[in-house]
């Protein structure tokens, strides 16, 4: 399905917001990291990519025209390539551009040299825009006016750079214009916010206004006060692991618990927040509903790396997604996307394949082993007539989608796949694993997709079961237990 149609069946495509707030150029420069520099002791990177991304707003804009919505970004920067730069991306991305250049700051960017999927250090290229006529106040509240009178919502994503420093103004004009505006927070006095449609701190933020929360009853305590003193209809907590809390006036506190499945990188999670929660109220969804998925698009980017943003695909798919032991148990079409996703990480994919009819220790430790030699585990289990072709007709004993569920629940198996061939040859041209293991006192080269996983340099292991352990022999120790137990019935 194309992602536009999927934007029309989620409600958001068309959704008009406003984005105001610190623009920025994520730089990554990446590259292998091999010996210590002989002048100190530091790594040597020998940089390979230089990966650019718009960050803080510009990231809440691109996220906003990710998910279908009709995003205006408007900003602050330099008269530098790096202005050119982020212009082009956002540009490029659906996102109307309108930027104020600043007299003498250069635009805004964080620069982040990274090996091995680690950042090793980040450097900032950046002056503070609260200093006075560093950029032109009159044209930007100008600018500002013509573009709320197009928008649905407004969303000031504030990095306490200065952008926003008028930010009391910002949102008087909004609510004369009768526009609901969402305020990403900075710094420890949220009284300039006094009066927004909805806050967004993360919890440490939060903590830093309000004190420690000693427990989620003194969060909502405390959260409700602070509703309260700055006349919000909503606040809401994000929470890193322990998901979200919304408090709004007149309504019961919300608690979603976090959506993550793998915690990859955090960077620009809020920024993912405040624009599904932006584009779905421009949508006309409600604070509720938006905050909900708000949470299941934070949960997929930050398995992503570095500034990302959510597709109408994929938070569709989230939507409807499984949840519990079900969520381990893919198809095929989607174990490839999620292969796909951990490859782009630099996860290392290990894959193994079998009947599993009755699972015992045997396949436990065997399980726990392969896991070891990579990140993620993925098990492909014969469907049950590919069992009956290999078994004989007395066998599966337990259908395919037991035998998938029991796997998903092992802590070492991270996703579970069925095939209907006799053997995963196929699958595995698909998935291209790093590592193919087998059970058993296989020679490699016999292996089931050897060659395929061999000539890309992966590995083909073959671990050894251990002995006393197989599913014939359960069986036939149940044979023999039974047969005994109807002799002495007898």
């Amino acid at each position: 399905m194309h992602l536009d149609t999927l934007g029309v069946s989620l409600g958001l495509a068309g959704a008009k917001v406003l984005v105001v707030g610190d623009a920025m150029l994520d730089r990554y420069w990446s590259g292998a990291t091999a010996r210590i520099s002989p002048e100190a002791p530091v790594p040597v990177v020998n940089v390979h990519e230089d990966d650019m991304r718009p960050g803080g707003a510009a990231n809440v804009a691109v996220n906003v025209a990710s998910l279908g919505g009709h995003a205006t970004l408007l900003g602050v920067v330099g008269a530098d390539d790096a202005a050119d730069h982020l212009s082009a991306l956002i540009s490029k991305q659906g996102v109307a551009v309108n930027f104020l250049c600043s007299r003498t700051n250069p635009t805004m960017t964080k620069l982040r040299v990274v090996s091995r999927n680690q950042q090793l250090i980040r450097l900032d290229f950046e002056r503070s825009l609260y200093i006075e006529d560093e950029f032109d106040q009159a044209a930007f509240f100008e600018n500002y006016l013509l573009a709320l009178a197009y928008a649905d919502v407004v969303i000031l994503s504030d990095y306490g750079k200065g952008t926003l420093r008028q930010v009391a103004t910002l949102i008087a004009k909004a609510h004369q214009a009768g526009k609901p505006v969402l305020v990403d927070p900075k710094g420890n006095d949220y009284l300039p916010y006094a009066g927004a449609t909805l806050l967004t701190p993360n919890m440490t933020e939060f903590e830093a206004v309000v004190g420690k929360c000693v427990d989620e009853s003194d969060l909502v305590v405390k959260g409700e006060m602070l509703r309260q003193k700055l006349g919000l209809r909503a606040l809401l907590v994000t929470r890193s692991e322990h998901g979200m809390t919304l408090i709004q006036e007149n309504a019961a506190p919300l608690h979603l618990r976090t959506e993550a499945r793998e915690v990859f990188d955090v960077t620009g999670a809020g920024d993912t927040v405040i624009a599904t929660i932006g584009v779905a109220l421009a949508a006309g969804k409600n604070l509720e509903l938006a905050c909900k998925w708000s949470n299941l698009a934070a949960g997929i980017v930050v398995g992503k790396f570095g500034t990302a943003t959510v597709s109408p695909a994929e938070l569709a798919h989230a939507a409807n997604a499984p949840r519990g032991l079900e969520a381990s148990v893919v198809s095929e079409q989607a174990l490839l996307a999620k292969i796909g996703e951990a490859k782009r990480q630099g996860k290392r994919i290990v894959f193994t394949n079998g009947c599993f009819d009755l699972l015992h220790v045997g396949h436990v430790r065997y399980l726990e082993a392969a896991k070891n030699l990579g990140d993620i585990l993925v098990v492909a289990v014969n469907d049950d007539a590919s069992v009956r072709r290999l078994k004989g007709t007395s066998r599966p004993i337990n259908h395919c989608a037991d035998r998938m569920r029991v796997l998903a629940g092992l802590k070492s198996v991270d996703w579970v796949v069925a095939f209907s061939e006799d053997t995963p040859e196929r699958l595995i041209t698909s998935v291209q694993p790093d590592v193919l293991v087998k059970g058993g006192d296989y020679r490699i080269e016999n292996i089931v997709g050897y060659d395929i996983v061999a000539a890309r340099g992966g590995q083909v292991i073959a671990l050894e079961f251990h002995d006393g352990y197989s599913t014939t022999q359960v069986i036939e120790r149940s044979r023999k237990y039974n047969a005994l137990s109807r002799a002495d019935i007898d």
